[in-house]
């Protein structure tokens, strides 16, 4: 089992920044991917941003240039440093670690961070 710690969550206002960090539990081995999704109130969950093994990124079209997903292996962590917030990034965001192995995906999941962004 792989257990994801998140930090950074909290108040900020429209234009502001905030970094999010997610940190597991251990070594991952058969990593495939690292992400962060995010879900608003009544809204579906989605996916905001990802790093793949080869530091392959991926964004939300609505975050692109504002949001920069980045990690660090040596502490089995992963980053989203969030600038130029809006409000309609208001929500809870929630770390991913997706594992491969055998061609078998196991996604594990962060407890979730709040984010408010007030105008």
């Amino acid at each position: 089992q792989v257990q994801l710690v998140e930090s950074g969550g909290g108040l900020a206002q429209a234009g502001g920044s905030l970094r999010l960090s997610c940190a597991a539990s251990r070594t991952i081995y058969g990593l495939d991917s690292m992400g962060w999704y995010r879900q608003a109130p009544g809204k579906e969950r989605e996916l905001v941003a990802v790093i793949r093994t080869g530091d392959a990124t991926n964004y939300l079209d609505s975050v692109k240039g504002r949001f920069t997903i980045s990690r660090d292996n040596t502490k089995n962590t992963v980053y989203l440093q969030m600038n130029s917030l809006k409000p309609e990034d208001t929500a809870v965001y929630y770390c991913n670690v997706r594992v491969r192995f055998w061609g078998r995906d196991t996604d594990y999941w962060g407890q979730g961070t709040q984010v408010t962004v007030s105008s």
